[in-house]
């Protein structure tokens, strides 16, 4: 009986999603000049989708959402193996000072921010804004957008990308290490060593897998990449639909104000900033090129939107603020593209015309 009521209610919510997605795609391409790109308008839509109809995200049942994103979660980091050319990541090995400066500010300078930002404050880690904030801190770099972002800045591109992929597969180790530290007083009942493992299924052997078969289908990625960027934005909305339905269906954010966003937007931005600066200043301590002072400016400042809505799946299973957690990470990619969009136009060269969210 449930079934025939879910069936027609979740094909009525699906249509009104793709309408809104299709109206602020459109709206998308005014505002790509600026960073908003569709994609950050569809991650708009769809808070509002969850906010409005919540239901079906907090559904178990037959048709569950839950199921399908950690298939597509999969599926993301297998067809990301496809497009990974091993000769390239070899290229890029050899820069052992650019790899460990961009690494070294990805996981150790990130999160030490955050820990000095709270001590100043005074916050504390039962605040789901802050657990949230430390959360994107202790996550790898983007995989897609960084590359995008050193090839138009006309940076050390071999380098990008055997950072971005050693950044991806750190990530599986160090994020729940990071949180497992930082949750070991306030949650008992978290295991980074369980953690690690769900992901490196869900995560590491996908990209493994993919890049075995990177040979033989790998052409078909790289040449039609479109279809699949496609996919894996509709997996990251998805992931957020769910994450805010709960939260909305749970009552989580009734104890925040639009001076929290407001707030947390500023506090994004200056993080942005200080880790940009730190980077180029890094950068001409260690007298890097021009190509390489791009690539660790471009791929140390980035921050991963589909690691940081995969890992919440796993890292907090069963928590229902995790829309609260995710709040900034979400803000501080939608400002990283705004920003980077407006350096890359400064450098006189096309903007980001494919603000990837990975």
């Amino acid at each position: 009986m449930r079934s025939n009521w879910l069936a027609p209610k979740l094909v009525q919510l699906v249509e009104r999603f793709l309408q809104l997605v299709e109206r602020f795609l459109r709206l998308g391409k005014r505002f790509a000049r600026y960073g908003l790109d569709g994609f950050v308008l569809a991650l708009i839509a769809s808070i509002v989708v969850a906010y409005l109809w919540p239901r079906p995200g907090v559904y178990r049942g037959i048709v569950d959402l839950q199921d399908i994103t950690r298939i597509g979660i999969a599926l993301i980091f297998f067809f990301y193996g496809l497009r990974l050319n091993p000769a390239q990541l070899r290229t890029g090995l050899a820069n052992w000072r650019l790899h460990l400066v961009v690494q070294a500010v990805t996981f150790i300078v990130f999160p030490a921010l955050v820990l000095l930002a709270k001590i100043v404050v005074r916050g504390t880690w039962d605040a789901p804004l802050w657990v949230g904030t430390f959360f994107l801190a202790a996550l790898p770099t983007t995989i897609s957008s960084s590359v995008v972002l050193v090839s138009m800045g006309r940076g050390n591109v071999p380098a990008a990308i055997f950072n971005a992929s050693v950044s991806s597969l750190l990530g599986i180790l160090l994020t729940p290490l990071w949180m497992g530290i930082l949750l070991a007083g306030t949650n008992g009942g978290f295991s980074p060593a369980q953690a690690i493992l769900q992901l490196s299924l869900q995560v590491v052997l996908p990209v493994f897998v993919g890049m075995t078969l990177h040979k033989r289908f790998g052409i078909l990625v790289i040449r039609h990449p479109r279809p699949f960027r496609l996919f894996d934005q509709g997996v990251i909305l998805l992931i957020v639909y769910i994450s805010f339905a709960e939260s909305f269906f749970n009552k989580m954010f009734r104890d925040y104000s639009s001076w929290h966003v407001l707030l947390l937007c500023v506090a994004m931005l200056a993080l942005f900033f200080v880790v940009y600066g730190l980077t180029t200043l890094l950068a001409k301590i260690l007298k890097f090129n021009t190509p390489d002072t791009i690539t660790t400016v471009f791929c140390g400042s980035q921050k991963s939107l589909v690691h940081g809505t995969a890992m919440s799946r796993v890292l907090f299973p069963g928590y229902t603020a995790t829309a609260v957690l995710l709040m900034p990470l979400m803000i501080y990619h939608t400002l990283q593209l705004i920003v980077t969009s407006a350096i890359v136009g400064k450098r006189s060269l096309p903007a980001p015309e494919d603000n990837q969210q990975l």
